[in-house]
């Protein structure tokens, strides 16, 4: 199934594929009377569906930054974005799915599941609650309503939207020691180990630190705060002042802007190309070590891709509000998720050098658990809506631990319970998909 964004892995454009549902048309955002919820099609794109809920009824979802993704796929993984950390993630509110699933008989049917406690099929529900693209069926619809809110108002039924302060600071590469970057980054993820914690006011600071390879000039931290925030300038100046203590670093530029909700800065993706890209969670800072091992990373001249980096998003506050086994999106203690990548390069002849770079980034910042970010303490294993098939492989993922832990922990098992009541025959299958009980 492809519901007209993008994926991570080759899931869809394989040569083994033989079908492809494609959903892009089924795409259609409007206020559900009958449900009290929005209804949002599998083909749904993220921007212009943010445009339709913002300019219709001042509200929005918790989802991907990046403009181009497919909603289909999306919410499917959990869904979080800059401001999860105020929110939550987006399947913290899907209230219902449509679903045409296959029966052991191979007679497809269409099941509506909801989070109705009483609901016979919520089962279903809960798997796509972050159980991952392509397992159960066919998604044809979601309904997405923010639970605990009673109301006839659709303007109260999801997160408001709000404009935003962003405060971006970049620092030169000539400028930095091995020292220096490592403090910066020890900073940062100390930051959030400390100030991630649910009602904390610190949380309605979201962040993004860009550690950009030394090919494209500099390093940057961005973050913001709603502009309703009171006291949120200084919230800011506080995370910048605490992650730059200590690192003699020279800032190479220093801006401050305005942005408003659905300014086009807010839904960005990068130009079409060729990816592999990797990602973990951390419960807590990378030690000093696993930092020397990424700024090795990023001054080899093996590639030279400015869009190459390790990025370091802030997760934590209401995502870490809803216990684990609540949804199958089992990541509710994490504070930072990373994410590894090359960049985006154009050409098959470039291939082996892009993929072989961040395949022993990933390899040596994990060497102490196999190559892969087994969950402990600091690590919280990897998200699922950035697949990643190194760590099926045997040859990449030298621990103990199988690929569905690093994804989904503990509600493996159920989410294989769910397969087998409702996709017995294994119709929908990848490189990556639940394997049914």
């Amino acid at each position: 199934m492809r519901s007209g964004g993008h994926c991570l892995e080759n899931f869809t454009a394989s040569s083994e594929v033989k079908e492809i549902i494609d959903l892009s048309q089924m795409s259609d955002v409007y206020f559900d009377e009958s449900r009290k919820a929005f209804s949002v099609g599998p083909g749904a794109i993220v921007a212009p569906t943010q445009n339709t809920l913002f300019k219709g009824w001042g509200v929005m979802i918790p989802s991907a930054g990046c403009s181009e993704v497919g909603l289909g796929g999306h919410i499917l993984g959990g869904g979080y974005n800059f401001y999860s950390r105020m929110h939550g993630i987006a399947v913290d509110h899907l209230y219902a799915v449509e679903v045409v699933v296959v029966g052991a008989d191979g007679t497809p049917r269409t099941v509506v599941a909801t989070r109705e406690a009483n609901d016979p099929n919520r089962g279903l529900w809960w798997a796509h609650t972050g159980g991952g693209g392509g397992n159960f069926g066919v998604v044809t619809r979601y309904w997405l309503r923010t639970p605990g809110v009673v109301s006839t108002d659709p303007g109260t039924l999801l997160p408001r939207a709000g404009n935003q302060r962003v405060r971006t600071v970049q620092w030169s590469w000539e400028s930095l020691s091995q020292q220096s970057f490592t403090t910066l980054i020890r900073n940062y993820c100390q930051w959030f180990e400390r100030n991630s914690a649910p009602g904390a006011k610190e949380t309605q600071i979201w962040a993004t630190f860009s550690g950009s390879h030394r090919s494209a000039g500099t390093i940057g931290l961005m973050a913001g705060v709603e502009d309703t925030v009171e006291g949120g300038e200084a919230l800011l100046d506080r995370l910048f002042a605490d992650v730059t203590s200590g690192a003699g670093v020279k800032v190479a530029s220093d801006t401050r802007h305005e942005l408003p909700w659905l300014d086009r800065d807010n839904w960005y993706w990068g130009p079409p190309g060729r990816q592999k890209d990797k990602t973990s969670d951390l419960r807590k800072s990378y030690t000093d070590e696993q930092i020397a091992t990424i700024y090795r990373y990023l001054n080899d001249d093996s590639i030279s891709n400015p869009g190459a980096q390790v990025n370091l998003a802030a997760l934590g506050g209401k995502i870490n509000t809803i216990r684990p086994d609540a949804t199958a999106y089992v990541h509710r203690d994490s504070v930072l998720r990373v994410y590894f990548t090359p960049g985006v390069w154009r050409t098959q002849s470039e291939d082996a050098a892009h993929v072989a770079w961040v395949r022993k980034l990933y390899r040596d910042v994990y060497s102490t658990t196999g190559g892969v970010p087994v969950p402990n303490d600091i690590n919280a294993g990897a998200y699922i809506n950035y697949p990643d098939v190194d760590l099926a492989d045997p040859a990449w993922n030298t621990s103990d631990t199988p690929w569905h832990t690093l994804y989904y922990g503990a509600n493996y098992a159920r989410l294989q319970q769910v397969k087998k009541a409702y996709d017995p025959r294994d119709v929908f299958r990848h490189a990556l998909s639940i394997r049914p009980a």
